[in-house]
């Protein structure tokens, strides 16, 4: 039988049965302090078979067979959710996870249909807009609500390699996330924190890596929790691996700039993970230089995690290398992709995942010569070293290391604004959202012109997640014809370039100066 998320749950359960896989936050209602209760292996795997049970019954009650896709619309940041999406897997169904930033639920359904689904799990947010839905809806109720002692569990499905799990888009999470999460110590418990939605593959990968090494996880209050959180968990938890994405740890690092018990508490932990995108350059030198013990875990959402930093405090620390059992190639571009870009000659590598290797998605997300281009761009620094270099496609990330797809949202700009924008471009790379740069066709009043615009893309952006919606006039900035960046060679406006030369516009816009 294949290596599974669930075997793992099994085996770990029975290794560590008495040791806390989970800290909950608890809030004590007359002393307002916040705590963290304990829940151990053998518990959270007692409560998946509840749960298993649970939607076995359920589903099991309106003829919907095993190996169906099943789709969750939670949040994925808490215990209860784990259960469910567990729970589900447990009992032979393949979860279609959505994540509450994509709250359009005409999308969902569409998303849903594509997939086959035969149901909808949701969050309890989501209630009222369900009434259209084209499959039968059941509230994800909390564990105190669930009660299915009684029915009897399936067994565990046999499966192959090739078998379907999640509708995630990656493969070989097991192996791979075993090495990110190998503990400096075994002969104590590491203890990590969440970093993310268990409806996205980051959160869902390191938990895997971490239940297969005993290590336990706290839930923070927020995603983007406090430095003052942070040290509750260090003293309270026994925090020692922060896993954090670089625009939540970035924060951190400022903070200890001015707070000397944060930056010996920081130094203090075997290790501070950073993922989605860099850190800038001064922040990762500072942590460096104050002995901070950082590591850039590089993945994307087709392949997972794929290329981790060397580590430590050496001159070498910040550079790439392959996780170990994959296959990647590292493939020259064309000197004119690199220009429009990164208005650079240096040479410039794709990040190319082999069709052999276990990690490359399907093949309808592969180029024509059957291996997958992720448009990510790097140099090579020393033999096998790498440091990344910006993308070759129109994707940038958000503050929350969720992918924008600008190319999309500028073609629609350009299809519904075409009489008022002569050229346009978005950016908001680490940004809580995009902003649209435009230069206008037309000679019309500012305010009114970027109104327009937003009205006429307002159906576009309905239908987009929460962090890829340009939403507001605020964030449209209006220049002069033919003022923004270009290349040299064919005019391109540079999405980099543009970032650097606005910074103080984009730092006033997002709030970050008062």
């Amino acid at each position: 039988m294949s290596k599974t998320h669930l075997s793992v749950l099994e085996s770990s359960a029975s290794h560590y049965p008495s040791s806390p896989v989970f800290r909950i936050p608890h809030i004590d209602s007359q002393s307002s302090q916040l705590h963290w209760r304990s829940v151990t292996y053998r518990q959270f795997y007692n409560d998946v078979l509840l749960f298993a049970r649970y939607w076995s019954r359920t589903l099991a009650q309106v003829r919907i067979p095993q190996r169906s896709v099943i789709g969750l619309w939670i949040g994925g940041y808490t215990y209860t959710d784990i259960l469910h999406i567990y729970g589900l897997s447990r009992a032979g169904y393949i979860p279609q996870l959505f994540s509450l930033r994509l709250p359009n639920p005409d999308v969902i359904f569409e998303l849903l249909a594509k997939a086959n689904a035969r149901a909808l799990i949701h969050d309890q947010t989501f209630e009222n807009v369900l009434g259209e839905c084209p499959v039968p809806t059941y509230l994800a109720q909390q564990a105190d609500r669930i009660d299915a002692n009684g029915h009897p569990l399936p067994s565990l499905l046999d499966v192959e390699p090739s078998d379907l799990a999640f509708l995630f888009h990656t493969n070989s999470v097991v192996s791979k996330s075993y090495q990110v999460a190998v503990p400096r110590d075994s002969s104590r418990q590491d203890v990590t924190v969440w970093m993310g939605s268990m409806c996205h593959i980051g959160q869902t990968f390191m938990l895997l890596g971490s239940l297969q090494h005993g290590t336990c996880t706290i839930q923070p209050t927020t995603i983007s929790f406090s430095s003052e959180e942070l040290l509750d968990m260090i003293h309270h938890c026994g925090l020692n691996r922060l896993n954090q994405f670089a625009a939540f740890l970035a924060m951190q690092l400022r903070n200890a700039r001015n707070d000397t018990k944060l930056l010996s508490a920081l130094a203090n932990l075997d290790e501070v993970l950073y993922s989605g995108m860099p850190l800038p350059r001064e922040e990762q030198e500072w942590a460096l230089r104050n002995h901070i013990n950082l590591r850039n875990l590089f993945g994307s959402t087709e392949c997972g995690a794929t290329l981790i930093s060397v580590g430590g405090c050496g001159p070498d620390a910040n550079l790439l290398r392959p996780l170990d059992g994959v296959s990647y190639r590292f493939v020259p571009i064309d000197s004119d992709k690199a220009e429009a870009e990164h208005h650079s000659t240096a040479r410039m590598l794709e990040f190319v995942v082999s069709a052999e290797s276990g990690d490359c998605p399907d093949i309808s997300l592969r180029h024509a010569d059957g291996h997958f281009h992720t448009g990510d761009l790097f140099q090579e620094v020393t033999e096998g070293r790498y440091v990344f270099r910006g993308r070759d496609d129109d994707w940038i990330k958000s503050e929350n290391s969720l992918r924008c797809d600008t190319k999309a949202v500028e073609d629609n700009v350009r299809a519904t604004c075409g009489g008022l924008v002569a050229d346009c471009i978005v950016v908001g790379t680490g940004r809580p959202s995009p902003v649209l740069f435009v230069e206008p066709a037309v000679d019309m009043d500012e305010n009114r012109l970027k109104k327009e615009i937003i009205r006429k893309t307002r159906p576009f952006h309905a239908r987009r997640y929460l962090h890829e919606r340009i939403t507001s006039p605020n964030m449209i900035v209006v220049v002069s014809r033919n003022t923004l960046p270009r290349t040299a060679t064919k005019g391109n406006i540079r999405r980099k370039a543009v970032e650097e030369a606005y910074k103080t516009e984009l730092d006033r816009i997002y709030g970050l100066i008062r």
